[in-house]
């Protein structure tokens, strides 16, 4: 006779290879992450794309994270199959992102290049929502820094690989330069060897974890109840109707004036959350059961504090880092290598060097992952990301300094810490204000602070530098280190549970 043990009463801590196995797949999908942040702009450019359209091509990869995510975590959140919870959302993003890595260098056209990193980013989204909450399923509060850091050094070590491989490629021999308007060889094969890399990561973290039954989890739920209170539908309704007339009056004003036309997304944008708003009000209390756009529009509407703190830190830490992804290819093959000519050898190799750069970083973001448990042990969450933020701050600031582009692999040192830091600390100090009922659903939301930001420097970008910074893309990554720097200091305005407060906060929490 077999007997079973009763579950234990609190979720357990599970191994280093139990950690190493549910983050792996990270590796995959930011291989295919890297390789569309180092080469986007370089085959846009390629194609026949000018400086300041750039941003508005870069709008797809945000804009399918804003809808995407919230989605899929709503859906996650209720899903329970043979496969599990959140794995079925894996294994369906790692095979269309593969598809799309085959696709994109071998566009004919600059429409379908574009067209393409749309659905390659809502790919790669569908997987990596979902594995944000898987750490927080898996791991006891306790356990979620490293989890999360984990999940950092896979981003490091896959990026690193991915950004390096065209100039690896073009040291093994293989052409690194094309005829006008096709994408050289190296870029072709980097993303092939990035969909097969990205399907076999992922595919390994499926086969080689479990996933806890919901009810489990409910019965293990270590956070705090989130405070439900009724709507208030006359200032839902007020809101919603002062963020639409304010999208449709700057509408006008950017055609009446004539601006630049990429400022149409921003104002859209506050039109649309103003309307959905008003859609909102007008539902409120009609239907018994609220469907999936209801739910996440009011849970939105009543995320815990610690979320809304860590919103505005989110903005100026996502609006660099869209900075930095979209002009850096600019900003090194012209201060740096002195060509904008896309065909020209000098060209090229400084876009080559902008992925040993952006591997550069990378890595540094892989050491810094091994760190920052231990920086957290003995500042706490909010300094040592705040630490983080200021070093990356200051390695974008340097790029204006700096002339000879070695250099600028120091640059990237802080850059890698504030990388590593970001896609860490803030998900460490999300999740331990989230029930796990509610775990993915919020982990979606929590993206739209990722996403907005990026909307926003697409809108504004372009526009800044044509009009007032002379269209020199290093001053875009002047600006994202100001922001970075931004947001370090609203990091102190989060609030940290009282389990993680470390002494150099202490002092600090017991004054607020």
């Amino acid at each position: 006779m077999t007997s079973t043990s009763p579950p234990p009463a609190r979720k357990p801590e599970l191994s280093f290879w139990q950690i190493w196995n549910m983050c792996f797949g990270f590796l995959g999908i930011q291989f295919g992450f890297a390789l569309q942040n180092a080469n986007a702009s370089r085959i846009f450019q390629t194609l026949g794309a000018e400086m300041d359209q750039i941003p508005m091509l870069w709008i797809a990869a945000p804009l399918t994270g804003l809808i995407v995510q919230p989605i899929v975590g709503y859906l996650s959140d209720r899903t329970w199959t043979g496969l599990g919870r959140r794995r079925p959302y894996f294994l369906i993003g790692a095979v269309l992102s593969t598809l799309a890595l085959f696709v994109m260098p071998n566009s004919p056209a600059l429409w379908i290049a574009a067209g393409t990193l749309w659905i390659l980013d809502a790919s790669i989204n569908i997987s990596m929502e979902p594995f944000r909450a898987f750490v927080g399923d898996q791991l006891p509060v306790r356990q979620r820094a490293s989890g999360y850091a984990m999940q950092s050094f896979f981003i490091g070590v896959g990026a690193v690989v991915a950004s390096l491989l065209p100039f690896i490629l073009e040291q093994l021999g293989v052409a690194n330069t094309a005829a006008p308007g096709e994408v050289p060889p190296t870029v072709r094969y980097a993303f092939y060897a990035g969909g097969v890399v990205l399907l076999l990561a992922v595919g390994w973290t499926i086969v080689s974890t479990r996933e806890y039954p919901p009810e489990r989890l409910s019965a293990w739920d270590e956070a705090p109840p989130i405070e439900r209170r009724p709507l208030d539908v006359e200032r839902t309704r007020r809101l919603g109707l002062g963020w639409l007339l304010a999208g449709l009056a700057g509408v006008v004003a950017i055609a009446l004036a004539s601006l630049d036309r990429q400022l149409y997304l921003l104002a859209g944008g506050l039109a649309v959350y103003g309307a959905l708003l008003l859609i909102v009000a007008a539902r409120t209390g009609r239907d018994a059961a609220l469907g999936g756009f209801m739910t996440v529009m009011t849970d939105l509407q009543q995320m815990p504090v610690a979320m809304r703190q860590l919103a505005v830190v989110q903005f100026f830490s996502w609006f660099a880092l869209f900075a930095m992804w979209i002009y850096t290819t600019g900003a090194v093959t012209e201060v740096h290598f002195g060509s904008t000519d896309t065909a020209s050898a000098a060209y090229n190799a400084g876009a080559n060097w902008v992925g040993v750069l952006f591997a550069a970083y990378n890595g540094f973001a892989a050491l810094a992952a091994i760190v920052i448990p231990l920086m957290v042990r003995w500042w706490g969450l909010r300094t040592s990301h705040l630490v983080n933020l200021a070093l990356g701050g200051l390695g974008l600031l340097s790029f204006l300094g700096f002339r000879d582009p070695h250099w600028l692999l120091l640059s990237m040192v802080g850059v890698g810490f504030a990388w590593a830091s970001i896609l860490s600390l803030p998900y460490a100090m999300l999740s331990d204000s989230l029930p796990a009922a509610k775990m993915g659903v919020y982990m979606g939301i929590f993206n739209f602070f990722i996403v907005i930001p990026q909307l926003v420097a697409a809108s504004l970008l372009g526009f800044l530098l044509k009009q007032f910074l002379g269209n020199a893309p290093v001053n875009a990554l002047a600006i994202g280190g100001i922001s970075l720097l931004v947001a370090g200091l609203c990091v102190m305005r989060v609030r940290e549970p009282a389990d993680r407060v470390r002494p150099l906060d202490a002092a600090a929490e017991a004054a607020r």
